[in-house]
């Protein structure tokens, strides 16, 4: 018992990765699973494997119409965040100036507010300024909420940075542009790829705030919460292994970079 007893004690920790890892991807396991179910139109009971998912994904109606929609909206709510919360990164991180603090407070209340209250506010906005809900006012608040993600993260990394290095940059007699250009926006680089890559994370999978202002557009979390009352086809499995896949891979490719920048 002293010896089951000791062997708890020393790997506690890792039982507890175990469970966490294991609770976290079981219903990633089981979406992939069920993308090689030969269920037809219902997905709900497992019939059979086969491949045809895979090599037809759109063969659910609707279901390539909704993800390019979400991809659309995420791109361009990615590209205009990440400027943007870029830029206020910058100015919060490197300038003082009257009303700092209450901009830094401010960015931090998107991500504060339950998703309800900023979708029904945006839908709210937009029906005073007779704006039809649609793919732009979509993409108006997906922006809305993914700029504070992206200020967030950029800022961090802003602060992390050694300022003895544009120092010195400017000493070997490089002017602003040059020194931001050359030394500032390298060092920096990460942080934005990251941000970039979260604001699109979080705009692919917003089913709330897009419920309220798209309307009659359909996104990929709008078609599978649709779906989902008569069975979620294996095609919208198929598309939603295929990003946890791709996110898989962009994540392991970074740690690689990572790691071959450190060696050098």
């Amino acid at each position: 018992m002293r010896t089951v007893s000791r062997w708890f004690q020393r790997n506690l920790i890792r039982i507890y990765a175990v469970i966490a890892f294991t609770y976290l991807l079981i219903p990633v396991g089981y979406t992939v699973a069920f993308s090689f179910n030969d269920g037809g139109r219902s997905n709900l009971i497992w019939k059979g494997f086969t491949f045809d998912n895979w090599m037809n994904p759109c063969g659910a109606p609707e279901v390539c119409t909704a993800l390019s929609n979400s991809i659309k909206i995420g791109f361009l709510a990615t590209l205009f965040s990440t400027i943007l919360g870029t830029m206020i990164a910058f100015a919060i991180g490197r300038h003082k100036f009257r009303g700092r603090s209450t901009t830094n407070l401010l960015i931090f209340l998107p991500m504060a507010t339950p998703e309800i209250v900023l979708g029904a506010s945006m839908l709210s906005l937009f029906l005073t300024l007779k704006i039809n809900p649609g793919f732009w006012p979509t993409v108006i608040a997906h922006v809305m909420f993914c700029i504070s993600f992206v200020v967030v993260t950029v800022k961090a990394r802003i602060a992390s940075l050694d300022p003895r290095l544009e120092q010195a940059a400017m000493d070997l007699y490089a002017n602003e542009v040059e020194t931001f250009r050359r030394v500032t926006l390298p060092l920096v680089a990460p942080g934005i790829a990251g941000a970039a890559l979260l604001a699109f994370s979080l705009s692919f999978d917003d089913f709330i705030i897009t419920n309220f202002n798209s309307g009659t557009m359909t996104t990929f979390p709008k078609f599978v919460y649709v779906s989902a009352a008569r069975g979620i086809p294996p095609q919208a499995n198929v598309i939603g292994s295929a990003m946890f896949i791709i996110a898989l891979a962009v994540v392991i490719l970074g740690q690689i970079v990572g790691r071959k920048r450190a060696v050098k």
